[in-house]
């Protein structure tokens, strides 16, 4: 185990590990500080680069559906004659589980919600029908096809470059078509020590929420102390070792049962949900909400508040677009790995439009349940999500038959997805720090699991959600630079290999006339013979 360490590490890993320590004792020694530089960076980023992430993010959306419908859709990751290597039903259980799926327990409720109680931009008055119908809207819009495109760019890129053309799974081996070698040396390192900080950054933001989460739970059924950072610490360290243990299994055993498992019992929970609360009412809540997100979905993807107030932009949009960017090396690296053997286009299919479907029935099935409470019972849901984030779900589950239960289902179900969420992350930051290994060393995994495990109670300790928010934002900023460069890269390559096959065709085409148009002899066109 020891020499396969040594064999696998190097400037990458080494560097990566440092930064990584580093930033964890400035966080424990000097967290005033970190604090301090952290709002003062948001700011800069929010004033200065905030439309940049507008136009990029909506731009991978524009790019990814162009590759699907084009002649490039029919491309295959991997060799012409590869086929997928999990299911179809597995493959969408693993990249939803490893993409949002910890997230979507904590948001659920408390996004829309918390729209419904402060209305995005001011566009609506608060706690009326209106604003249950733009708060439905927004969350869509955070959860819909934007997201999952900035992953799909990401992963399509990786899944690429690593099974089409060989060139290894680094984010750095994307760029070799438009900066050539330059990825073997210091440049390639940088741009792989980078993705692997926006990882850091993104996954340990999650794993923050979901040991919020955990505590909201525990609070509601067990009388554990409400936002307590011994308690979200003493969960960590109980599902770190956890996720530790699983990744130890490797990705064809413990990710794959865990992510089963996950949709399972999220299917199970999300059913009980629509079935014990207002089923009609949800269902058309989902009809109306689907037609003002499509409808609304331009204006949407560029809204910058310049003529107002950008308080409500900073606080859900740009960090949301930030949130997914610095995902985006994490869940793209991960994505590609399960995806070898698809074409283009049922990649692009399977990674946008399935999760999308899915985040749109889930927010309308536990949103949806949370407003009709506080429109027509007074749930007062949306005050709790307020000052209270994590209670929100707990809330709204208690308001149905066999709340408790549902609440300790909901509890198991934020355990595993936490589970699978840094066990995925561990391969992904010991694949990219190994250079690309599709088995990372145990040692190096293990050290991964640590640190996301520190960097994640470092966060909290430092301010929370706020504080999990404001470092995604100011961590995605050159990342999204990477993400434009990845663009331009796999077109140019694409490109060119169409230009290669179409000229393969011609090649074959004229061979094959040429055959056709010689007789046996090789002479063409005999003159008859004349009897004299």
């Amino acid at each position: 185990m020891v020499a396969n360490f040594r064999s696998q590490v190097g400037t990458v890993f080494w560097v990566s590990l440092v930064f990584s320590v580093l930033f964890v004792l400035w966080g424990v020694f000097f967290t005033e500080n970190l604090s301090a530089v952290f709002d003062a960076t948001l700011g800069y980023v929010v004033s200065t680069f905030g439309w940049i992430y507008l136009i990029a993010v909506t731009g991978f959306l524009v790019f990814i559906l162009y590759l699907a419908l084009s002649r490039h859709g029919r491309v295959r990751l991997g060799r012409d004659d590869e086929r997928p290597e999990f299911s179809t039903v597995a493959w969408i259980s693993m990249l939803f589980a490893a993409g949002v799926g910890l997230s979507f327990l904590f948001w659920g409720v408390a996004e829309p919600a918390s729209h419904f109680g402060t209305t995005p931009y001011g566009l609506a008055e608060p706690n009326t029908p209106e604003a249950a119908a733009l708060s439905l809207q927004y969350t869509f819009f955070h959860w819909g096809l934007h997201p999952w495109a900035v992953y799909a760019v990401v992963a399509l890129a990786i899944a690429y470059f690593s099974f089409r053309k060989g060139t290894g799974s680094l984010i750095s081996a994307t760029l070799r078509p438009v900066f050539g070698d330059r990825v073997d040396g210091a440049f390639g390192k940088a741009v792989d020590i980078l993705a692997i900080v926006a990882v850091l950054f993104g996954v340990a933001t999650a794993l923050g929420i979901g040991a919020l989460q955990m505590n909201g739970g525990l609070s509601y059924t067990f009388g554990a102390p409400e936002d307590s950072l011994p308690v979200q610490f003493i969960v960590i360290g109980i599902l770190t070792v956890a996720y530790l243990i699983s990744a130890a299994t490797g990705i064809n055993r413990g990710i794959k049962i865990l992510s089963l498992t996950n949709m399972v019992l999220a299917l199970v929970i999300m059913l009980f949900v629509l079935f014990a609360g207002p089923t009609v009412f949800l269902f058309e809540t989902f009809t109306e909400s689907i037609g003002r997100y499509l409808g609304e979905l331009a204006p949407m993807s560029f809204q910058t508040a310049a003529f107002g107030d950008g308080t409500w932009a900073e606080a859900w949009t740009l960090f949301y677009w930030a949130w997914w960017v610095s995902w985006a090396p994490f869940v793209g690296t991960f994505i590609a790995r399960i995806s070898r053997g698809r074409t283009i286009r049922q990649f692009v299919v399977g990674v946008i439009f399935a999760p999308t479907i899915l985040s749109f029935v889930w927010f309308t099935v536990f949103g949806g349940t949370a407003i009709h409470l506080d429109l027509f019972q007074n749930g007062n849901i949306s005050a709790t999500a307020a000052s209270n984030l994590p209670q929100a779900l707990f809330d709204t589950l208690n308001s149905l038959p066999f709340g408790f239960v549902v609440s300790i289902l909901a509890l198991i179900l934020v355990s595993i997805f936490f589970i699978t969420s840094a066990d995925s992350a561990t391969f992904v930051l010991g694949s990219m720090s190994t250079g690309g290994s599709e088995n990372p060393s145990a040692l190096v995994k293990l050290a991964w699991g640590v640190v996301i495990a520190l960097f994640a109670s470092v966060l909290l300790y430092a301010g929370g959600l706020q504080a999990l928010q404001t470092a995604t934002i100011t961590a995605a900023v050159p990342f999204s630079i990477v993400m434009i460069c990845v663009c331009f890269s796999l077109y140019k390559a694409l490109a060119a290999e169409a230009r290669e096959t179409e000229a393969a065709r011609r090649s074959i085409l004229e061979r094959a006339t040429d055959r056709l148009g010689r007789p046996s002899g090789g002479v063409a066109n005999p003159a008859p013979s004349r009897r004299k």
